[in-house]
């Protein structure tokens, strides 16, 4: 969020995809919008649509779902190609174009979409241009025991989610965003997120790999990671410890990597453990 950017979530039902959407949302004092796609959802039904009004016989616009701060894109792959790309230009423009007039989404505005990994009949795979506009891709997986012991006894008498209040305003939010942007990161980091990317291209058992979007994807994330931490600039470690996130779906593998076994997180983590780390000596010491 802080960077701009749109998560991909994924993962089997049952764990809080859309809980964590809305204790976000709530959080930060954000208008949310859920979206549920499914295979006759049309990009009207997301964007928005002109009605005619014969009282004034003019076209008045009713904006859709997607005219909000924080979005829940909802089992996107189970909707088809035509209705999933009606959130490519929203997701990379923060716009949306009807009847040819473009307008601005509120800020700030983030997207979580979130899909079942398991369940693939009827479904419509998302396209790599699309994937490419995620900034991330993560998992939630099962909780611990303790932890789910944690859910039952929190959900026995009332829902959690409603004793939730916001702790930053949306000012603060867009100030954060603003403050990203100012993070330092090192010409010699920016060489190393190159070399990482570079070498995804290179791999023998990859067919795509990480494109120059990606590049700069890794960079604001670990812009990002290091002012939550209270940094003013991007260290290795930063980048290391977001790149399997960032590299996870963009990266697509040949089908021998998949006759041997091999699969994204491996290949990533060989890429960074034989990709020179840079280190910088401070002057005197």
């Amino acid at each position: 969020m802080l960077s701009h950017g749109h998560v991909l979530l994924e993962d089997v039902p049952g764990v809080g995809k859309t809980m964590l959407v809305r204790a976000l949302a709530k959080s930060v004092g954000a208008d949310f919008k859920r979206i549920q796609f499914t295979p006759d959802l049309l990009p009207s039904d997301v964007i928005g649509v002109s009605i005619y009004n014969p009282k004034d016989m003019e076209f008045h616009f009713r904006p859709g779902p997607i005219m909000g701060n924080i979005i829940l894109a909802d089992e996107i792959n189970r909707t088809s190609p035509k209705t999933q790309s009606s959130l490519l230009e929203a997701m990379e423009e923060a716009s949306v174009t009807i009847d040819g007039v473009t307008m601005q989404i509120p800020k700030p505005f983030f997207v979580m979409a979130t899909q079942n990994p398991i369940e693939y009949e009827g479904t419509y795979p998302l396209p790599e241009a699309q994937l490419d506009r995620f900034l991330l891709k993560i998992k939630m997986g099962y909780p611990t025991s303790k932890e789910e012991m944690e859910v039952l006894n929190r959900a026995q008498v009332a829902a959690p989610i409603e004793e939730l209040t916001s702790v930053i305003s949306l000012e603060e939010l867009l100030e954060l965003q603003s403050q990203v942007r100012t993070i330092k990161v090192d010409e010699t980091i920016q060489s190393y997120i190159v070399d990482l990317s570079r070498q995804t291209r290179q791999d023998a058992y990859v067919y795509l790999g990480v494109s120059p979007r990606g590049s700069i994807a890794l960079m604001k994330a670990s812009q990002a990671y290091a002012l939550l931490k209270g940094r003013d600039y991007v260290t290795p470690d930063d980048v290391q410890y977001l790149a399997k996130f960032v590299f996870g779906h963009r990266i697509m593998l040949r089908s021998e990597a998949r006759y041997d076994g091999i699969t994204v997180e491996e290949i990533t983590e060989r890429i960074l453990a034989k990709t020179h780390v840079p280190v910088k000596r401070l002057v005197g010491k």
